[in-house]
């Protein structure tokens, strides 16, 4: 017997979404059925949504709720655990098989996921994707862990390894880029320099853990950022000052951004220490040129971080434990919440840069 389902639906043609009650199948043998309590809305599906598709999709990727039914094989979840769904395996060193993709039948043909789908107020998913939590965490902030979060805090902890007195800029203070700060927080990086385009975004920033706020619309953010990181008596193989941060992440993914996260490191104090990492954390739009010359002669390091390098068998209790400490502020970063109804205004409001920190779908 089936699960009624409200699933939010990506039309081939167009990118207006559409809510359809659907029947979910029975689980496979690899597969939970889970009532979600809360999904987060990410950047991710607006890419989706303006890419061109050949047959409907069925969105959403990071959520909190609670399983109803598992497949014959599934022995780490059982019916009423809570969990965080993700879309990044839970254990992947220990997979034996890859995960299977999540496919429903619509009105205008088979729509699949491209992991998982959480906008919906259930879900059918490989069990790798679904993360047994304690039962007492909040249903409904927790739900942007399974993305948000864990890109960001995990670029910053699991990529980069950032360590205690290290510098860090985060470019685009969103969900992932607060997060992001937060992890560099946790690792003890000093300064930590956020750089948008928003004065109150950078504003509140500092509420978790920026130390200094750059407004890339104002002033050059790359020269702002090499003034704050002078290095007295260390010097590049030019002969001048050794300047920039130690990571710079680009948790937006434009031209403009990736191009300037590079310039932004520290420049290499030759024969000493090599130079800065720039961390590429955002869905990229488009390609980029980089200074080739700048990477050799300061030995820089441009590199990527997906899905923050997570296990999230792992790293997710660990996630939840900065939430119960309150070092990650989940109620303060969930700044708007929306019904299922209201969500082609979730993504509009998103799209247009009105979303300050993270916003959730609530079911």
């Amino acid at each position: 017997m089936g699960t009624e389902a409200r699933v939010v639906v990506l039309p081939q043609d167009t990118s207006r979404l559409r809510i359809e009650a659907l029947t979910l199948p029975d689980p496979g043998p690899t597969q939970v059925v889970v009532k979600l309590f809360a999904s987060g809305v990410c950047h991710s599906q607006l890419h989706q949504m303006h890419r061109p598709r050949t047959a409907p999709v069925i969105l959403g990727h990071e959520a909190t709720g609670s399983v109803l039914k598992v497949g014959s094989a599934v022995t780490h979840v059982a019916p009423g655990d809570t969990v965080l769904v993700t879309w990044v395996p839970r254990n992947a060193a220990a997979a034996s098989q890859p995960p299977v993709r999540a496919t429903l039948q619509v009105s205008d043909g088979v729509a699949q996921s491209e992991n998982v789908f959480t906008w919906a107020d259930h879900t059918l998913a490989d069990e790798q994707y679904v993360v047994k939590v304690d039962a007492a965490i909040p249903r409904d902030i927790t739900s942007i862990i399974g993305c948000a979060v864990m890109t960001g805090a995990g670029a910053v902890i699991n990529t980069a390894g950032v360590k205690p007195g290290q510098s860090v800029a985060v470019f685009g203070v969103g969900g992932v880029g607060l997060s992001a700060i937060v992890g560099a927080k946790v690792a003890g990086a000093n300064p930590i320099i956020a750089v948008d385009l928003d004065d109150a975004k950078l504003a509140f920033a500092k509420a978790f853990g920026a130390t200094h706020g750059i407004n890339a619309g104002r002033e050059d953010p790359v020269a702002a950022i090499h003034a704050l990181t002078t290095r007295p008596g260390a010097y590049t193989i030019l002969h001048t000052e050794v300047s920039g941060v130690d990571f710079a992440f680009d948790c937006i993914g434009i031209r403009k951004t990736m191009e300037q996260i590079v310039p932004a490191c520290r420049s290499g104090h030759f024969g000493a220490r090599d130079g800065g990492t720039a961390v590429l954390v955002g869905v990229p739009s488009t390609n980029v040129e980089l200074n080739a010359m700048d990477v050799l002669l300061q030995e820089k390091h441009f590199i990527g971080s997906l899905g923050g390098s997570c296990a999230p068998d792992r790293d997710f209790p660990t996630f939840l434990e900065w939430q119960r400490q309150g070092i990650l502020k989940l109620e303060q970063l969930v700044t708007q919440r929306f019904s299922i109804d209201e969500i082609n205004e979730a993504t509009a409001a998103l799209e247009a840069g009105k979303i300050s920190g993270r916003a959730i779908l609530e079911f």
